[in-house]
């Protein structure tokens, strides 16, 4: 059977894809290599699904740090806003959460996955699952099918590839589509670990003294080795067995990767600030006034209730303090250290976890070789990219999944329309 598109990999972007492609009267094969649909979309949010995120359009692509600005084409055809009324068109009820985040009303991944492909479904898309793609066929400069890789040649003049990078293979992204984009003249620059665990060789962080600690409403900054400040982000990070992790600590991830290549040196310093809107002097008046407050109080049991009990003894330590002294025989200069160490706890970051690991990965496609407007190649006519096999990446949040349902639905529509 001959089909007038064939989309390969059924995540956010390929479903989407399915979706728009369908709608627009086309006849379309979803092929899928494992047995399920949208596996990754069912674990994204902690398995509650952030379907996208509500900031406004120019504020949502500052989020999206990697080439974001590419997508205002996609979202002229359907941004974050549409993305909502399309699901609540599903009969999907979302509600926002912090910094415009979007989840299910049932906090279930479930039910946004079940929507989407009953959706597919109902719009007469044929789905095959456990159908592996060996490679996408090419003749004189224009895409013919694909072959399965059981042998089964299935013919389309278009070819929607959306397959993913190579982040969280177990749902199936495994990078099978940089072969089949490389094979019909694309290049892929250089694929990296983003939104992923940072690692760190510290002593504390060896000892393990601080695995399990959260530290909530601080701020990380990453720093170059000659000393300038690269990015901060502020938010809630976990210190674990091998270094740090959490919202915050995703976010600089990839900021962490490109400096280790850029200056290659052996580790990044990355500073904690535990209280970022304070100042370092209000911070040396404030804890010096609650030790006032109990003067006979060791230091220790006085700073409790204002820092982690855990980063206690480090903070202390490191500052010259000793743990058990009171007020009145508190040295200024070492007080002073605290109150700077307080604002800029130092964690020497030598890497972050594989991409395996990753979230989302980092480059991919050349995007000067796809067009914004229709996502379509402009090698080979017929050949359509979106999600996350293209060289886009943003910070966890809903920002990924946007440019996925972005990418997809515009490739759907555009093939459909040839």
């Amino acid at each position: 059977m001959t089909y007038d598109i064939i989309i390969v990999g059924a995540g956010s972007s390929g479903l989407m894809a399915s979706i728009a492609a369908s709608s627009h009267g086309a006849k379309v094969l979803l092929l899928d290599k494992g047995d399920k649909l949208g596996r990754k979309l069912g674990i994204s949010g902690g398995g509650r699904c952030n379907v996208t995120n509500a900031k406004e359009l120019d504020d949502l692509i500052k989020h999206i740090p990697g080439n974001g600005r590419y997508l205002y084409s996609s979202f002229a055809n359907f941004n974050n806003k549409d993305i909502i009324a399309f699901f609540e068109g599903l009969g999907i009820q979302l509600k926002e959460e912090d910094n415009g985040r979007m989840f299910p009303v049932s906090d279930k991944a479930k039910s946004v996955v079940d929507a989407l492909v009953n959706k597919v479904r109902d719009q007469g898309v044929h789905i095959r699952t456990n159908s592996p793609v060996k490679e996408v066929l090419y003749q004189d400069g224009n895409t013919m099918g694909v072959l399965l890789r059981s042998g089964e040649v299935i013919e389309s003049r278009n070819v929607i590839v959306a397959v993913g990078g190579k982040s969280v293979p177990q749902t199936g992204s495994e990078g099978d589509g940089y072969a089949w984009a490389i094979k019909a003249g694309h290049s892929i620059s250089e694929l990296y670990p983003t939104e992923v665990p940072l690692t760190s060789n510290d002593t504390f962080i060896r000892n393990k003294e601080f695995q399990g600690l959260s530290l909530r409403n601080i701020s990380l900054t990453v720093w170059n080795p000659k000393g300038k400040k690269i990015i901060e982000h502020a938010g809630d990070m976990i210190f674990t067995h091998f270094g740090l992790s959490g919202p915050t600590a995703l976010r600089c991830s990839q900021f962490v990767v490109k400096l280790l290549k850029q200056f290659n040196e052996p580790s990044v310093l990355i500073t904690i600030d535990m209280f970022p809107h304070k100042s370092q002097d209000e911070i040396y008046k404030e804890t010096l006034e609650c030790s006032k407050k109990e003067p006979r109080k060791a230091v220790k049991n006085v700073l409790k209730g204002l820092l982690a009990e855990r980063i206690l003894p480090q903070l202390l330590s490191r500052s010259g303090l000793k743990e058990n002294i009171t007020y009145d025989n508190i040295p200024k200069q070492p007080w002073m250290e605290l109150a700077k160490l307080i604002k800029a706890f130092p964690v020497n970051i030598n890497g972050t976890l594989s991409i395996e690991e990753a979230f989302v990965t980092g480059g991919g496609i050349h995007l000067n070789e796809i067009d914004p407007k229709t996502m379509r190649s402009k090698l080979v006519n017929g050949l359509f990219f979106c999600g996350e096999i293209l060289d886009i990446h943003g910070y966890t949040g809903g920002y990924n999944i946007t440019a996925a349902f972005s990418t997809g639905y515009t490739a759907g529509m555009s093939a459909a329309e040839g």
